[in-house]
C-alpha cells in the first residue's frame, strides 16, 4: 500500500497542503522552508540525527541512504550550527540519489545549494558549521530507537508550502480514499467558484454543492 500511495501522490501531484488535509492538518514538520522553490518531491523517509554540534553521526548514517528516500535530518543539542552544505548535499542527491533532503536545523554554502537548484528544506542559514569529529557523549540510545520506530515506513511530501510527513499507521487503503476525497473536494470547490462563481462561504462553510437544489 505504501508504493501505492506514494505513486497516487506523484501521479496526481497531491501538495502537502492537501496531504495535510487529509490527515485533519497535522503532519507538518515545523520550521521547515524550501531553499529552491517549485520542487516537489515524494518518497519513504530516512530519518537521520545530528548530534552534540557534530555532523560525525550524519556522515555515519548517509552511507545507508537508497535511491528515492527523502532524507530527513533532525538536530539535537546542534546550537542552530549548519549540520553540513554543498558537499554532503551533492553526496546525498547525486550520488545517493535521494529524492530530497530536509534538515530540521540549519544548512550553509547557500548560494551554491542555490545554484545546483538541489531539492533542500530546512530550517534557516548560517555560515558556521558542526565539527566533524566524533562527541564524546553517545546520543541516547532510546530516543534513537523511538524516532527511528517513529518514522519506518512513513512518507514525506515537500513543496513550496514545507514538509508533511505520512506515519506508517495511516498507509492504508482508508487513508487512500481520504486522498481521493481530498482530491475530490478541491475540485468541486474550484468549480463551484471559477464556474458558478459562488462565494467561498457558500462553497466551503455551508458546502451548498451538497444540497440537491444547489446543483
Amino acid at each position: 500500500m505504501r508504493e501505492q500511495i506514494i505513486a497516487y501522490l506523484k501521479e496526481n501531484r497531491v501538495s502537502s497542503t492537501e496531504v495535510a488535509d487529509a490527515m485533519f492538518k497535522t503532519g507538518a514538520i515545523d520550521n521547515i522552508t524550501a531553499v529552491n522553490r517549485g520542487h516537489f518531491c515524494v518518497g519513504p523517509v530516512r530519518w537521520i540525527y545530528a548530534w552534540k554540534g557534530s555532523n560525525w553521526d550524519v556522515h555515519e548514517q548517509i552511507q545507508n541512504v537508497k535511491k528515492g528516500e527523502v532524507v530527513f535530518v533532525e538536530c539535537f543539542d546542534c546550537e542552530n550550527k549548519a549540520i553540513f552544505g554543498d558537499l554532503v548535499s551533492k553526496f546525498i542527491l547525486l550520488y545517493k540519489q535521494a529524492s530530497a533532503i530536509v534538515v530540521q536545523g540549519y544548512l550553509r554554502d547557500i548560494p551554491r545549494l542555490m545554484k545546483e537548484n538541489w531539492p533542500v528544506w530546512c530550517s534557516g542559514f548560517t555560515p558556521i558549521g558542526c565539527v566533524n569529529t566524533q562527541p564524546e557523549e553517545k546520543m541516547d540510545k532510546d530516543i534513537i530507537q523511538q524516532r527511528t520506530e517513529k518514522y519506518k515506513d512513513s512518507i514525506a511530501v515537500c513543496d513550496d508550502s514545507g514538509v508533511v510527513i505520512i506515519p506508517k499507521d495511516k498507509i492504508n487503503s482508508d487513508f487512500y480514499k481520504r486522498l481521493e476525497f481530498i482530491e475530490e473536494q478541491e475540485d468541486i470547490w474550484y468549480e463551484c467558484i471559477d464556474r458558478k462563481k459562488w462565494s467561498t462561504f457558500d462553497t466551503i462553510c455551508l458546502k451548498k454543492y451538497l444540497n440537491k437544489e444547489e446543483k
